[in-house]
């Protein structure tokens, strides 16, 4: 069994909902999960997104990895999907493994055969279609008033203000993108997503980025 360390605070919600879901599914498997956390501040990683510097990002990073392999974490894991944008960075910097949600991501795409999706996330992540990391599935981009919408709404969902209208207008963008662009499933790709619903509630075809990252996150801890 691995002890596996998680950067808490680059969006709470998803850290809470990590935590929930490993410790669910942990129980399910008779396993005790062995987890070190540590909390980062999302305004100051946006900050170096938004800034566009991926160094600065990748040392913020490393260095709360580096804190948590000290505690014992012997693989990390960064529950959010806009800071591996730096992955090509942090990696030099990493003391021990990453498990690269990009990565697991892949592989379920893989085992599902598809081929065409579009993203729902952080402007910065829709916009730049996953920096080229996903390269077996075509990305199809959303309008850009569609784009615009879609960080807009992400960014009151990690604010803590939901607007009303937001998960409907959602679904609107996702059925425009499957009917207009012959999308076959909508990537919710900003964990903080499951805020607002999940693949059973959704409404449309999509699929979890999360999911298979905490499969891989349970798997790391049960053997």
């Amino acid at each position: 069994m691995s002890c596996v360390g998680i950067i808490g605070g680059l969006g709470v919600d998803a850290t809470v909902h990590y935590y929930e879901k490993i410790a669910t599914t942990c129980r399910v498997r008779g396993v005790v999960p062995d987890l070190v956390f540590v909390h980062a501040d999302v305004e100051r990683g946006q900050g170096f997104v938004r800034a566009g510097d991926l160094d600065g990002l990748a040392a913020y990073l490393a260095s709360f990895i580096e804190r948590m392999a000290r505690a014992g974490a012997e693989v990390a894991v960064i529950p959010a999907v806009t800071p591996h944008v730096c992955i090509a960075q942090l990696k030099p910097l990493l003391p021990i493994p990453l498990i690269n949600i990009v990565d697991t991501l892949a592989a379920e795409l893989r085992s599902r055969g598809t081929k065409r999706v579009a993203l729902f996330g952080s402007v910065y992540t829709v916009q730049a279609s996953l920096w080229g990391m996903l390269t077996d599935v075509e990305i199809v981009k959303p309008q850009p008033d569609e784009i615009a919408f879609i960080g807009q709404a992400y960014q009151r969902i990690l604010d803590g203000r939901i607007e009303p209208g937001d998960a409907d207008a959602l679904r609107r963008i996702a059925a425009a993108l499957q009917h207009r662009d012959g999308v076959e499933t909508i990537l919710l790709a900003g964990t903080d997503l499951a805020v607002m619903f999940d693949e059973q509630t959704a409404g449309f075809p999509c699929l979890d980025v999360a999911r298979p990252h905490i499969d891989a996150i349970v798997e790391a801890l049960a053997t």
